[in-house]
């Protein structure tokens, strides 16, 4: 079995069967899943702030880290795979974490940002597992797409 390894702000699609895309302890980010059932290709990016104005040299040395940024990358790494455009799109993390009282509401934020995203390319997700206090790990297979998720309280769960 490959695994591909995302930290924050990265991007990685594969179309290799037996592949899982995975990430890591998602609390306020939010990860945002793509599979093209033609070509059995994955991607995945690991989207830490909304919006890539607050950085722009940031944005343009990790794509990734922004929803603005990061979902575009990421469709432009499906579509060097040969996607045939026929992606769905799944989504998890957007926690709400180390902030009791709500103050910067980063998970809320990263969830609204990424929607707008998708929304302006006419794309909504099929599933999501957003908000809630908890992290997720997340695993996405190149074979059927197949989400996994984990947190050490929760055990495991599919979306």
């Amino acid at each position: 079995m490959n695994e591909i390894i995302l930290g924050l702000g990265d991007y990685g699609a594969s179309k290799t069967p037996g592949t899982i895309i995975k990430t890591y302890a998602l609390g306020s980010c939010v990860a945002v899943m793509l599979y093209d059932p033609v070509i059995q290709a994955a991607g995945m990016v690991h989207v830490v702030l909304p919006d890539s104005s607050i950085d722009s040299k940031k944005a343009q040395q990790k794509p990734g880290y922004f929803a603005d940024t990061g979902i575009s990358s990421l469709l432009a790494l499906m579509e060097q795979l040969g996607s045939s455009g026929q992606v769905w799109v799944k989504l998890a993390g957007g926690a709400q974490i180390a902030d009791p009282n709500f103050r910067f509401n980063v998970g809320k934020r990263n969830t609204l940002a990424v929607k707008k995203c998708l929304w302006a390319l006419r794309l909504g997700a099929l599933t999501e597992d957003l908000g809630g206090d908890l992290s997720r790990t997340v695993a996405l297979r190149t074979d059927d797409g197949m989400v996994v998720l984990s947190n050490p309280k929760k055990g495991e769960w599919m979306i």
